[in-house]
């Protein structure tokens, strides 16, 4: 598997500017849907298995799962600033220090995914209630250097969200077929 491939595993995001109704419908329902499927992946693993990583040098299932909260929690926020003011700059963070700060490490990934349930029920809620105007609301990224508008941040998030619990399945996956290989060489 290509570096590409592991780092992208659904394809690297792509937004077309001309997206129907019934397309920002399925990324809503993905963003919507997103807590249940992370549930049901978590929820079984043991805590050895949350340290499992989909790549060398890459995070762990926990930080992942941390990382999604933290990240939609921003993204939620981004809305809310784009519904409220007009093209509002937004703060932009440093994902991988958010990722790595140390507190994490004695929080219980139960915490965000149940950060994650809440949020996305209430962010699922705003999302069904913006009109085709609303969807050309926008914000400013100041590190991207470019307006965003909504109808592109909802298929982003819904991206993210699909992305990172790919990144979820393949760190399982492949840290499955690692013991496989080891107990055959065992044998």
């Amino acid at each position: 598997m290509s570096f590409l491939e592991l780092q992208y595993p659904i394809g690297q995001f792509d937004y077309q500017n001309k997206v129907s109704i019934d397309e920002t419908k399925n990324w809503i329902k993905d963003i919507e849907q997103l807590p249940v499927k992370l549930n049901n992946v978590i929820r079984p693993l043991s805590i050895e298995q949350l340290d499992f990583s989909y790549r060398t040098d890459g995070w762990t299932i926990s930080q992942l799962v941390n990382h999604i909260g933290d990240s939609h929690m921003n993204g939620y926020i981004r809305f809310q600033l784009a519904m409220t003011e007009h093209k509002p700059i937004i703060k932009p963070y440093d994902q991988d220090r958010w990722v790595s700060l140390h507190y994490l490490k004695d929080v219980s990934v139960e915490s965000s995914l149940k950060l994650i349930e809440a949020l996305h029920s209430k962010w699922t809620v705003l999302l069904k209630s913006l009109s085709q105007s609303d969807l050309k609301k926008a914000y400013v990224h100041p590190e991207e250097g470019r307006t965003i508008s909504l109808s592109e941040a909802i298929c982003l998030y819904a991206w993210h969200g699909n992305h990172h619990l790919a990144h979820i399945k393949m760190a399982l996956k492949q840290n499955e077929k690692a013991a496989m290989q080891k107990s055959y060489a065992n044998k």
